[in-house]
């Protein structure tokens, strides 16, 4: 792997929302800003503690597939946007990948493009 800092720095970044509509809300804004370049939606069943009791409930992850440059960004947003108080926020880099998918998560996600 390069270490040529003008590469872009994909990544994932984790979510988990409270329902599939504030999942939806959270991914098109994110899309529609060109903070991700694509977000995957799943249901799943989180098993966390919360305020010192046990919770078990349905959830929804997102999968948000960006250019970790954009993270400060893309935090903020999802801050503005998420019902929780405290909501998972992980962002994860790819190491390795398929080099024309990471050029068009990069392509997808710049900010500052002539294009934009």
């Amino acid at each position: 792997m390069s270490n040529d800092l003008s590469l872009p720095r994909c990544g994932v970044v984790l979510v988990t929302a409270s329902s599939q509509i504030e999942a939806q809300a959270i991914a098109r804004a994110l899309v529609q800003e060109k903070l991700a370049a694509c977000v995957s939606i799943t249901a799943i069943e989180s098993v966390y503690r919360w305020q010192e009791q046990l919770h078990q409930e349905p959830e929804w992850q997102l999968v948000i597939k960006t250019d970790l440059a954009n993270y400060a960004g893309l935090e903020a947003r999802i801050q503005t946007l998420h019902s929780y108080a405290v909501p998972e926020i992980i962002a994860l880099p790819i190491v390795a990948g398929a080099q024309p998918y990471l050029a068009w998560i990069a392509e997808q996600t710049q900010l500052n493009s002539a294009n934009a």
